[in-house]
């Protein structure tokens, strides 16, 4: 027997899980937090903050069943802490957009996406995607830079799922109506120079 106790068996496993889930996550958790505060050196803070607490928490002994939604949740819960410190804003006024109509779920189809992704090169749909409130680029940012399904991104934020179209369906308009904006300024600077 190798004179190591059960009790160090577990907490050696979960270390190893913690390690894995670092190499595996940490960039994709950089890439969401960078995306959602815009600055790299914040990003890079978040995201180790977000390691250092679940560090702390396996440490203390507690259990992590998955830790990709873990991560994810801690990750956001520190982002929105950022938000609190930057400024107060009520999440009511930032729902009240003019001019968003939920539409129906139909619209929101696999070749909508398709189709909008293809409109765009990953600058300019960067750029325009900063342009969107949070509530909005949030959830765009978890279902297409991080993969994550509208059941994960439901338990990520604790809102029921139909909350979660509701906004993907939002945001993927507003980003819409903001290419067909881009496009129209454009369009509109190349007849002036004729």
């Amino acid at each position: 027997m190798s004179g190591q106790s059960a009790e160090d068996s577990i907490k050696g496993n979960h270390e190893e899980r913690f390690l894995k889930a670092f190499e595996e996550y940490g960039d994709a958790l950089f890439r969401h937090a960078f995306l959602r505060v815009s600055d790299r050196e914040r990003a890079i803070d978040i995201v180790h903050d977000t390691f250092t607490k679940v560090w702390t928490y396996v440490r203390n002994g507690h259990e992590v069943d998955q830790f990709r939604p873990f991560l994810y949740k801690v990750l956001n819960n520190l982002i929105i802490d950022e938000y609190r410190k930057r400024k107060e804003a009520s999440l009511d006024a930032i729902m009240e957009v003019d001019g968003v109509d939920e539409g129906t779920f139909d619209e929101l189809s696999e070749n909508t996406v398709e189709s909008l992704a293809a409109t765009l090169d990953g600058k300019r749909a960067f750029d325009l995607l900063q342009e969107l409130p949070d509530t909005y680029r949030e959830i765009i940012a978890l279902r297409f830079v991080d993969e994550l399904g509208p059941k994960e991104i439901a338990a990520l934020i604790e809102e029921s799922e139909n909350v979660v179209s509701v906004r993907l369906h939002r945001g993927l308009k507003l980003l819409r109506d903001q290419v067909q904006k881009k496009e129209q300024e454009a369009q509109a600077k190349r007849t002036a120079k004729k």
